[in-house]
């Protein structure tokens, strides 16, 4: 009798395991490049997947080497999902010539990820992280300026401010200045890390930025439209591996939810929060989420 009842635990117990080896956990591996937007944007898409479905999330955040990483990853199935960028997607990954129309660049970048790699592009979040030229806000209010075609009108009364090989480059100054018939009074050389630095102190009117860079805010610039679309545009967007999406259908719906929603303003924003201000990524995703209803 003591045998008998030995043996029935023992079955039980088997039973038990075998129920928890069979029962597959839910989980996708989100990442981002080494920059306080990724992280952001990442988190973002962490707290929404892991608020609306019963998926966990594992996040590999801030990988060294950005795209030239994580893509030969995400082809593996090592990463599921990363924020990711337009002109980065079709001129580094896919190695095509630039397509200065934005619509035409996400539907072609689009296409070619789904049918080469099969990963998905979301719709954009709706800013553009691109290249751009920005003045003092004083500055542009001053002079009407709101395109670089406006500061065109006026270039040969102001002084740029660039890092050098951003005067060397085709797609740098050489061919902004050809685009826009540029002609400045002075143009300084600058390291990078001190561009804002003279801005601010007047040593030059004009600098090369990033567009949604935080330092935007704190230094009170205002970017320019490039309203010939000289630079190439960088709008992002969610990649989702084709696998992945197939195997948890719900997982399109939610990443949708970013779609349209972050200004170049709100990103430069939240940007300066985590620069700037010194706040967790974490906590400015979720605030920012909350805001607008998502979660």
């Amino acid at each position: 009798m003591y045998k008998k009842i030995i043996l029935l635990i023992l079955a039980a117990l088997l039973l038990v395991s075998l129920a928890g080896c069979t029962k597959e956990e839910k989980k996708v591996v989100i990442a981002s490049k080494p920059m306080t937007e990724q992280y952001i944007l990442a988190e973002m898409l962490s707290q929404l997947i892991e608020a609306k479905t019963d998926i966990t999330v594992e996040q590999k955040m801030g990988i060294g080497g950005g795209t030239s990483n994580i893509q030969p990853a995400m082809e593996k199935g090592e990463i599921d999902i990363y924020p990711e960028y337009t002109g980065t997607g079709w001129m580094f990954v896919l190695k095509q010539d630039l397509i200065n129309d934005p619509n035409k660049l996400y539907e072609a970048v689009k296409k070619e990820y789904k049918e080469k790699y099969n990963i998905v592009w979301s719709g954009l979040y709706g800013f553009n992280d691109t290249y751009g030229i920005a003045v003092k806000e004083e500055l542009a209010k001053k002079l009407d300026l709101n395109s670089y075609s406006d500061l065109a009108k006026v270039s040969d009364k102001l002084k740029m401010g660039a890092e050098y090989d951003f005067y060397e480059r085709e797609d740098g100054y050489p061919g902004l200045s050809k685009a826009y018939n540029f002609k400045f009074n002075d143009k300084k050389e600058l390291d990078i890390g001190l561009k804002y630095q003279a801005i601010s102190s007047d040593q030059v009117d004009v600098i090369n930025v990033f567009s949604t860079d935080g330092r935007l805010k704190a230094e009170k610039l205002k970017v320019l439209d490039d309203n010939k679309n000289f630079f190439p545009s960088y709008f992002a967007a969610t990649l989702v591996r084709g696998e992945v999406l197939d195997k948890y259908p719900e997982l399109g719906d939610v990443i949708e939810l970013l779609t349209g929603q972050i200004s170049n303003e709100e990103m430069i924003d939240m940007n300066y929060q985590v620069e700037i201000e010194k706040k967790d990524p974490k906590d400015v995703a979720k605030e920012f989420l909350r805001k607008k209803g998502l979660l």
